[in-house]
């Protein structure tokens, strides 16, 4: 059987040789006549697998070659998931389910409601879109640009730079309906990295082979649907009538892209109106144009030629001109004759980097002659006894009700009269507040800064007149993309800077991390993103290098998740899509850096 075995891996070996054109046909027949000759096949050839279903963890034997899309079926009656299977985890890794199977393996299939199988659907959807306005509009761009309004971004440049219509928008959705009722099937292609490159320099896609001429892989996939050619970095449904669900928009001088709800993929999420965020990304894209770095294939061919450290320090200057401005505005309004504002509150998700925004927002109101006055929210944490819990039990500290609200608005009302406050300090060994005789007392030329997940949430200050409130939020909205169809979800950002930190603190392991990252975006969901529109500012705390400088760190952390856990899908992820970019060194990341809150070395004590 085993003679026999490697028979067979030299006959497939010879016949990819063959389709390459690269053996001689005489010499080829002649080989394989001599080994048919010594390795005739075995009555009983067929090789069965075992493969365990993590969904119910029964197991069932299959033919060695079995695709997952086989595998579902057989387990489909049993199974009877809620919504429609898009993709699956192979031993927790990521796969389409047109993947097959060589090897005992677990198998675990994924619905659109989150994760992979979301990532897997929204994929396809481009594709299809990206089809529907090449066949529509021949010559025109696409441009995938980043998550919004619970949708997707996108830019669109006809040939002759017509600017797009509501007809236009009709026609692309008929084309998209017709691909999707034809059940176009989406073929992977694998093919060296050189071949890949010539295939999309042919289509004129100088963001891809930029991609991949800097990706240092040897071969690469490419996707086909119908006669459309693009490259995605992560598995797609197996063809175009799995998606059912999706609308397109205008919206702004693009259109919208929308996806399944992550909660109940059967309907289309619900729109939300973000002109700000809207806003804020524009002015990102504005700048990575005039830098020329819209893609990663930008930045690696940039630190190629040696400009890392035009890079860093470009990026740096940039954030701190914008806050300058804010800091500018801030004086402004607290030196107006009517309503002058006298707190400053600022809010993030996690790992937005607004504890340093805080200190270089704080250094910048020195500098317009104000004194800064950081106030804590995390003192009117309620005893822990009076913390609100969550379903299973736990304390959720991230409830809105764990804050003193009414005596922190007390606290603040009197602080604006110009009152002496004796404020409270929060003993987070005991789980009770204390008073150790810290007083406080506001002087003419002093503003307060709130710092922290409920900031902008209108019950932390509901007593306070708007008009003396100044709000901001922090978040690290990625606009770098892998490419034109390629965008970096933002929360990548963020959980990498996550994973970093809590692994250099000695606070989580990265498999810790992840497992932790699902509440905490729950979290973000329920409590800080509902009230982001409402800040009168937004500042963008991400950087176009960051990536390049996090994978010098991220790699070996990522590396340490075990196989044989959940947590393995996520780090193997976020390792693939960390190796698109060139590594960077951080030793020019400045001292005052967002970035080394994360990265350690920071100037800032925190």
């Amino acid at each position: 059987m085993f003679y026999w075995l490697i028979c067979r891996i030299f006959f497939v070996t010879l016949d990819k040789l063959l389709s390459l054109g690269k053996k001689n046909k005489w010499i080829y027949f002649v080989l394989r006549s001599f080994f048919r000759n010594f390795a005739p096949e075995p009555k009983h050839s067929t090789i069965m697998l075992q493969i365990r279903c993590k969904n119910n963890n029964i197991t069932k034997s299959f033919p060695e070659g079995t695709s997952l899309l086989d595998v579902y079926h057989e387990f489909a009656e049993e199974l009877q998931m809620p919504y429609p299977v898009v993709s699956a985890k192979v031993n927790n890794a990521s796969q389409g389910l047109k993947f097959r199977l060589f090897q005992n393996r677990d198998v675990e299939f994924l619905d659109a409601r989150g994760g992979s199988g979301h990532r897997a659907y929204v994929r396809s959807l481009c594709f299809v879109l990206y089809k529907a306005t090449s066949d529509i509009f021949p010559g025109s761009k696409l441009f995938i640009e980043h998550p919004l309004s619970l949708g997707y971004y996108c830019n669109f440049k006809k040939r002759g730079n017509e600017p797009l219509t509501a007809e236009d928008i009709d026609r692309i959705k008929e084309r998209m309906k017709e691909i999707v009722a034809l059940d176009m099937p989406f073929r992977r292609n694998e093919a060296t990295t050189e071949e890949a490159i010539r295939v999309f320099a042919e289509r004129g896609f100088a963001d891809k082979v930029k991609l991949l001429e800097t990706s240092g892989q040897i071969y690469s996939d490419y996707y086909t649907l119908g006669d459309t050619v693009d490259y995605f970095y992560g598995p797609l449904v197996p063809t175009a009538g799995y998606l059912k669900v999706w609308d397109l928009e205008l919206y702004g001088s693009g259109m919208l892209l929308r996806v399944p709800d992550r909660k109940d993929p059967s309907r289309v999420a619900e729109k939300l109106p973000m002109p700000k965020t809207y806003d804020m990304f524009a002015e990102k894209v504005k700048w990575d144009v005039i830098m020329r770095l819209s893609n990663a294939g930008d930045v690696n061919k940039a630190v190629l030629k040696g400009h890392a450290s035009e890079l860093i320090q470009v990026s740096e200057a940039l954030q701190e001109k914008k806050i300058v401005q804010i800091a500018e505005e801030i004086d402004r309004r607290f030196r107006a004759e009517e309503n002058p504002i006298r707190i400053v509150l600022i809010t993030g998700p996690s790992s937005s980097g607004k504890t340093t925004f805080c200190k270089r927002l704080s250094i910048q109101l020195l500098a317009c002659g104000l004194r800064p006055l950081s106030f804590s929210t995390d003192d009117y944490f309620v005893n822990r006894v009076d913390t609100p819990k969550l379903p299973n039990g736990q304390y959720d500290f991230d409830n809105i009700k764990a804050v003193d609200c009414e005596l922190l608005e007390d606290h603040l009302t009197r602080l604006m009269r110009g009152e002496r406050v004796e404020v409270p300090e929060y003993n987070f060994v005991t789980g009770k507040r204390e008073y150790n005789g810290k007083r406080l007392k506001l002087q003419n030329d002093t503003v307060l800064i709130i710092e922290g997940i409920h900031a902008l949430n209108p019950l932390l200050t509901e007593q306070i007149p708007d008009s003396a409130k100044f709000r901001v939020y922090v978040s690290a909205l990625t606009s770098i993309s892998l490419d034109d169809h390629n965008w970096v979800p933002t929360r990548d950002n963020r959980l990498l800077r996550r994973i970093i930190r809590d692994y250099n603190k000695g606070a989580y392991s990265a498999r810790e991390t992840i497992s932790q990252w699902k509440s905490v975006c729950e979290a973000e969901e329920q409590w800080i993103f509902p009230f982001q529109e409402t800040a009168d500012v937004m500042f963008n705390s991400a950087l176009n290098i960051e990536f390049a400088v996090l994978r010098t760190h991220a790699e070996l952390i990522l590396s340490s998740v075990p196989k044989n856990c959940p947590e393995y899908a996520e780090a193997h992820r976020l390792l693939k899509f960390i190796h698109y970019f060139i590594p960077v060194s951080d030793k020019e990341i400045p001292p005052t850096s967002i970035m080394r809150e994360f990265l350690g070395g920071s100037s800032f004590k925190y």
